[in-house]
Parts: C-alpha cells; structure tokens; sequence
C-alpha cells in the first residue's frame, strides 16, 4: 500500500529480541526470549494456553513492556522510553475479538483512527479507508454496522482497521479463535494475501493449516521460551522437541 502522510516510512520492518523476560507478578511468563523477525517474513507462534506467545506478540506490538532486554521493533528500541513512542502508527494489530465500535458502520470503524491520530480530511480518510475495505472485500459492506456482519467479516474490517495506517508490521493474536469454523477460511485467506505482499507479519495461532501453507518460519513456544523453531514442514511435520510433538499429537486429535 501507498504511504500515507503523518507516517514516516524509514522505519524499518524487523524485529529483534534479545533476552526478554516478562513475568506478572511472582509468576515469570518470558525467560530471555531471543527473536528474529527478517523484513518480510512471516513467523507462526504456536503453543499451549499460558506458554507465553500471546505475551511475547504484545511486547513486540508495544501493548506491552518486558521487564528485561532488548527490543527493537522496526528500528526502533521499545526498551528506550523515550523511543518507544516512536512505533505508533507503523505496526497494526488485529486482536481475537473485534473490538469494533457497534455505533460506527464498517467505514466510520475504519475512517476513525485516521481522522483522529492522522488528523486527515474526511475525505482523505474516505480515500484511504475504501481502498482498506476493498483490500479485504468489504468494500461492498462499508455502510453496514457491526451487527449486520457475520464474524468473518468484522474480522476482515478490524484487519482493514489495522491496515489503514499503513503498518510496516503486522500481529495478529488469534484472529480467527473466535470464529464459527466456516468463518476461518475467509479471514485466513485475507491474512495469507498480506504474506503475498510482503507484509511483515508475526501470527500467533492454533490454525495450524494456516501456519503450514503460509508461515516461513514456526517457533514453538513452551513455559515462557522458545523451544524449537525452524520451517513448518520441519517443526510441523517432523518436530525434534518432545514437548512440540506431545502439543502437536494433541491438536491433530481435536
């Protein structure tokens, strides 16, 4: 997509961790977590409930702070307070639920944070939100609200949200859990075109079709660390740590 204005494009689209540890309260979640990210891939974070992945994608996103080490999203040092600011508006995050404003139509959901953070022109934002909706195949719903869309669909406007600021990095926090399963398709085939184009994109998921057709790498976390990692047909289908095959033996029986 076009660079917008108010959104400086030399930030970069890599991310680097380096030692990360998060814990809430007397109960540690990361344990000097090391993470790359390349420009342009797409990495899968798979795991049971509680083994930190949700955790690691909102210190990367900047929702929240580790407790230790290095960050670096985009060029930019989250462990810096005075630079964290610095990532607003260069990475988009779409969350389990869709968190849409119910008194909004898709276009007003998606026109809003342009006109209030951007502080673009009502027709600017117009613009710039249409060709988002479009992009997800919701231009033809752009005048419906919240409750006239199936979840697939919010789904696919809370994306289009996302994009409208033109992030150089996307997260996406179990974006289809909370989909009826004939619903999954659609929005992991939107998310599968954004890996198409480049897009920057850490994903954590249980879909773990998704993560064999489209991820380009697989990191396994376990007990707040990253216990194997590598392509999907290696960790997926041939996986080395036990505790990644005993997870993955669990989910194929569901």
């Amino acid at each position: 997509m076009n660079s917008e204005p108010g959104n400086d494009r030399s930030i970069g689209s890599s991310l680097h961790l380096r030692a990360v540890t998060k814990a809430f309260g007397s109960v540690p979640v990361l344990k000097n977590v090391d993470l790359d990210v390349a420009s342009g891939e797409v990495v899968v974070l798979i795991g049971a409930s509680g083994s930190g992945k949700s955790t690691l994608l909102r210190i990367m996103s900047g929702l929240e702070t580790a407790d230790a080490g290095e960050v670096v999203v985009g060029d930019v040092p989250l462990h810096d307070p005075k630079r964290a600011p610095e990532i607003r508006g260069h990475v988009g995050m779409v969350f389990q639920q869709f968190n849409l404003f119910p008194h909004l139509t898709a276009l007003g959901n998606v026109t809003l944070a342009l006109r209030k953070a951007l502080k673009m022109s009502k027709s600017e934002a117009h613009k710039v939100a249409m060709r988002c909706l479009d992009r997800v195949d919701m231009g033809d719903r752009c005048e419906n609200y919240p409750s006239q869309l199936s979840g697939g669909q919010q789904q696919r406007v809370a994306i289009a949200r996302a994009l409208a600021v033109n992030p150089r990095i996307m997260f996406f926090d179990e974006a289809t859990s909370a989909l009826d399963p004939e619903l999954v398709g659609e929005v992991t085939s939107v998310m599968r075109s954004l890996a198409a184009d480049g897009m920057t994109m850490v994903v954590v998921t249980h879909e773990m079709g998704f993560a064999q057709r489209t991820a380009d790498r697989v990191v396994f976390m376990d007990d707040g660390v990253i216990a194997e990692q590598g392509p999907p047909e290696q960790v997926l289908k041939n996986p080395r740590h036990p505790r990644t095959q005993q997870f993955l033996s669990r989910v194929q029986e569901i």
